[in-house]
């Protein structure tokens, strides 16, 4: 196969962030969030792709982290942004500011160099920019908007605090977990968004134990390192 699959592939993740644009702008959420999670599953799985067809090697001049950065930009934070105003979650006004704080502070995320570290062990710095997931969160849980502007600026600045977040897929610590916990998450997530508008169920309070988890294992891993013992 091509190794130009591997990075088509890739793209076709813009596709799924303008189908997730159109449905915002029709007022269309679940639907909406139903584009966002494709999306998702081609962030996870077009590396494997890309190791397994050997884009490195074979296509040195394009860079497929780039092209990912981009989509990912797209679909993690511009997208989720958008649905989050139009769905009136945000303050009328000011709400739209706090839209180009997590816009900007994603951005320098993006943008720094080691936004994504690892020897041992593999870790995002800062907020990982999960605004899709925070995006759905809100969206469910029906905040008054200006808790809802709060949760997003505190978010906002960890971008720039350089605490180190567990890379669900590459951190070998607890990976085991981490992977059969972030399957089961991804389940009950996906029946949410199925079940939306509807919100009642156990599906809200069952999820939260993965992210629970997770900012557990990650505060953990980050402050072990921190003492020189990992």
């Amino acid at each position: 196969m091509t190794p130009w699959a591997a990075h088509l592939y890739t793209a076709l993740g813009a596709g799924a962030a303008l189908g997730a644009t159109l449905s915002v702008v029709d007022g269309r959420f679940r639907e909406a969030f139903l584009w966002l999670t494709l999306a998702v599953f081609i962030d996870a799985t077009d590396g494997w792709l890309a190791r397994t067809l050997r884009v490195k090697e074979r296509l040195p001049g394009f860079d497929g982290a780039r092209l990912d950065d981009i989509v990912d930009y797209l679909t993690y934070v511009f997208v989720p942004v958008l649905l989050m105003r139009q769905a009136g979650l945000l303050p009328d006004g000011w709400g739209a500011g706090v839209g180009v704080a997590v816009l900007v502070a994603s951005g320098y995320g993006f943008a720094q160099a080691d936004a994504k570290v690892g020897t041992t062990e593999y870790f995002f710095t800062g907020f990982p920019s999960y605004w899709n997931i925070v995006a759905l969160y809100l969206f469910v849980l029906r905040l008054p908007p200006a808790v809802n502007a709060a949760v997003l600026l505190v978010l906002a600045v960890l971008v720039f605090v350089p605490i180190r977040y567990v890379y669900p897929s590459r951190t070998r610590t607890w990976r085991r977990a981490t992977l059969t916990l972030g399957v089961t998450w991804a389940a009950l997530v996906l029946t949410m968004i199925w079940r939306l508008p509807a919100v009642d169920g156990p599906w809200l309070p069952l999820s939260l134990v993965f992210p629970v988890y997770y900012v557990a294992l990650s505060l953990g891993l980050h402050w072990r390192s921190r003492d020189g013992r990992q």
